[in-house]
């Protein structure tokens, strides 16, 4: 059974324990050990979060220019782009991380004042390139539903075909991918834990070395693991809320 899969089961258990022996969710002594150890998990969380941000700007950068090349490509390029997607979005994300570990063999990189390893690499890789695979489709149907009457306006005054796709439609149409994009921010959070498969210690696998180390705090590190996840959700989908309100186009400007 997964790391993920023991610590849950560790996790119900212990729920049930805690329900019969003891008034309060988990024990004083189990928490003590918990905070006690939350500077441990905070590395966790930072690893959590640097991947996150690092794999959604990466499958944004590559998944924005493959929506566009399924909406507006033709030929070789759109078919390579559209089979590529199918495989990666068809694939489980365990085994796309593990051949970028293993089979590929990304390098680690040198930043000079810092490194990024090997594992590390091919995390974001992993992550970045599943997650590009979903945001061009959410960029696909973005850009699908801007009007076509105003790519041809644009093209009636003298902009070149780019140059309406660039300034008339994708405006409007990252306007509308919000919506899509937060949900896709939320899955590469929850994905990290995946990346215990190629031996980095994220949030929920340093958890559960938590766990091994004192086995009766399962409940107590799962709720406080729970607590950092749901922060770290909530404060983004609040703020992406915000960005969908604030950017909204609105109702009669656009078709």
């Amino acid at each position: 059974m997964s790391a993920a899969g023991t610590l849950a089961l560790a996790a119900v258990e212990s729920l049930g324990a805690a329900a019969l022996n003891w008034p309060f969710v988990g024990e004083a002594a189990d928490w003590e050990f918990v905070f006690r150890n939350a500077d441990y998990l905070g590395v966790g969380a930072l690893l959590t979060i640097g991947l996150t941000f690092a794999s959604i700007l990466l499958g944004f950068l590559v998944g924005f220019p493959a929506g566009a090349v399924e909406v507006y490509g033709d030929g070789y390029l759109e078919r390579a782009v559209n089979a590529a997607g199918i495989v990666l979005r068809g694939t489980p994300i365990v085994v796309i991380l593990i051949v970028m570990y293993f089979v590929v063999g990304v390098p680690q990189i040198n930043l000079g004042v810092a490194s990024i390893s090997s594992a590390v690499t091919a995390g974001i890789l992993g992550l970045g390139l599943r997650s590009a695979a979903y945001q061009s489709q959410i960029f696909r149907a973005a850009l699908s539903s801007v009007d076509a009457g105003q790519l041809e306006a644009g093209r009636s005054i003298g902009l070149s075909r780019f140059e309406a796709v660039r300034y008339v439609v994708v405006p409007q149409a990252l306007r509308r991918s919000i919506p899509g994009f937060q949900n896709e921010f939320t899955i590469v959070l929850k994905d990290t834990s995946i990346v215990f498969a190629i031996g980095l210690a994220e949030l929920l696998t340093r958890g559960y070395d938590l766990f091994s180390e004192q086995t009766t705090a399962v409940l107590e590190v799962i709720l406080f693991i729970s607590a950092i996840y749901f922060v770290l959700t909530f404060t983004t989908n609040r703020a992406l809320d915000y960005l969908g309100t604030r950017y909204a186009i609105p109702e009669g400007e656009s078709a």
